[in-house]
């Protein structure tokens, strides 16, 4: 629900389009493993952006986005303008991860405002 609620609010608020994407892994490059992969992909204005929203991320959760946004661009050959972690409660260390991997991070819907 929280998921939902947010990419309504995106969609309403701010005139991004949010897909719900799900690919299939068969190299095990995100998990480690054969698996499918689940991202959140924000289009605007030819901005291609990847999300993860989540109600709360651990250090490990900020690493896995990462490998995904590295699977995404490499299996759609192309390159993500912004990766932004959306997540009420966010450990620092996981603050201090994202910052090093290039992620942007909100706490709070309000907190997005320059998409």
């Amino acid at each position: 629900s929280f998921r939902n609620a947010l990419h309504g609010s995106l969609e309403d608020s701010f005139g991004v389009k949010v897909l719900h994407v799900t690919e299939f892994d068969y190299t095990g490059e995100v998990f480690g493993n054969l698996d499918q992969v689940e991202i959140d992909v924000l289009i605007k204005d030819g901005l291609l952006i990847l999300c993860e929203i989540k109600s709360s991320m651990s250090r490990s959760d900020v690493y896995t986005f990462g490998r995904k946004v590295k699977f995404y661009e490499k299996l759609h050959q192309c390159i993500t303008t912004r990766k932004i972690i959306i997540s009420p409660m966010i450990e620092q260390s996981a603050r201090l991860v994202a910052e090093k991997l290039g992620i942007d991070v909100y706490s709070y819907a309000e907190e997005v405002q320059d998409l």
